[in-house]
């Protein structure tokens, strides 16, 4: 990694961690295997929104360029986000692609981050069909959400109702994971998640 690189990610690795308002905001950032270059961050679910409660771990790349290009980032804890794939963790987020400017920081990509997951931009989707629930049905979206909160981060909150099906589906045959994403896509219809995967 080059040296303009190194330097700068060290300087900001310890800004992150002596900073209260990270503390406070609850996010926390560690390295992986003492190496400068990759990153594993975690940012806890803000409050009065689906990931209330859940703890959300990434994977936070520093290329060569930093910080003249952005790092790369993904979520590794599975979230449901009209910003965020369900299935890659990918994030779609400006400050992740075009708007980065050398002026930012691992601070405030961690920030960013976690604000997004507060005011999702549905009209601008890494995930549509995430989106289109997000927009159509904001109901179902919050449960949904909370629902893959609870199961993969660890979060608070239960949705019985979506676990019964899920069981269901497993009892059939299908992975866990597999039998979720298809009930969530299909607005937790246990008849079209059913064709959706015997389809």
């Amino acid at each position: 990694m080059a040296n303009i690189a190194i330097s700068r990610i060290k300087r900001e690795f310890k800004e992150v961690i002596k900073s209260e308002e990270i503390a406070k905001s609850m996010i926390k950032v560690e390295l992986v295997n003492d190496n400068y270059s990759q990153l594993r961050g975690e940012i806890s679910g803000p409050p009065d929104t689906p990931y209330e409660g859940g703890h959300f771990v990434l994977d936070i790349k520093i290329p060569e360029t930093y910080p003249f290009n952005p790092p790369k980032v993904r979520f590794l804890t599975r979230i449901w986000h009209p910003n965020i794939s369900s299935v890659t963790g990918a994030i779609c987020l400006d400050i992740l692609k075009d708007q980065w400017a050398a002026a930012m920081t691992l601070r405030t990509v961690l920030l960013s981050l976690q604000a997004l997951m507060a005011a999702a931009e549905p009209d601008d989707p890494q995930d549509a069909v995430v989106a289109r629930q997000y927009k159509e049905r904001p109901d179902m979206f919050r449960n949904t959400a909370t629902h893959w909160t609870n199961k993969y981060a660890s979060g608070p909150k239960a949705v019985p109702e979506f676990d019964e099906k899920v069981c269901k589906l497993r009892d059939m045959g299908f992975e866990e994971h597999t039998a979720r994403s298809a009930l969530s896509s299909c607005e937790w219809s246990l008849e079209k998640a059913t064709e959706t995967l015997f389809g």
